[in-house]
């Protein structure tokens, strides 16, 4: 019985629930307008393209160098410009101790011209390490041990039933 008037409040909720359907207003009424216009300008539009300036020809000196004795960095550059030509010249501490310089000049349309040389500056940057340590001593003594053997807790089992008898 009980069952039952669960089962008639869960159909009645349903019902009430389902009577709340989702409401729309009608649709927008369309809107109308006139056709684009499409008339040519009233003026021819200015020329987006500029003629060229005429710059003065490209003048500058620069030079700048790393020379770090902590970490070995020993390098540079320097270079100057007076129109079409340029010359400059780079120069790097290699691993093995050698100074790689390169000399270099560009003269209008020749393309660039690289002279390369080596110098020996006897400055071996990478050594063996010499060691700065001695094998460390032990500082540990063996364990001791903390236990004892153990003692049987236990009794020699006695029989609990009697021999069966023969007869």
């Amino acid at each position: 019985m009980a069952a039952a008037k669960v089962f008639l409040v869960c159909v009645l909720v349903g019902a009430a629930m389902a009577d709340r359907a989702p409401s729309y207003g009608p649709p927008p009424a369309p809107a109308y307008s006139p056709p684009p216009s499409y008339s040519p300008p009233s003026a021819p539009p200015a020329a987006a393209y500029r003629a060229p300036q005429d710059l003065a020809p490209a003048k500058y000196d620069f030079d700048w160098s790393v020379k770090d004795d902590a970490s070995g960095n020993d390098f540079g550059q320097s270079e100057s410009r007076d129109g079409d030509f340029t010359e400059g010249s780079y120069y790097v501490l290699l691993p093995d101790g050698r100074l790689q310089r390169v000399s270099y000049y560009v003269d209008g349309d020749s393309g660039f011209v690289a002279e390369v040389e080596y110098e020996e500056t006897n400055q071996g940057r990478y050594q063996a390490p010499k060691p700065s340590y001695s094998a460390p001593q032990p500082s540990y003594q063996p364990p001791t041990p903390s236990y004892q053997p153990p003692t049987p807790s236990y009794q020699t089992p006695s029989s609990g039933y009697q021999a069966p008898r023969s007869g």
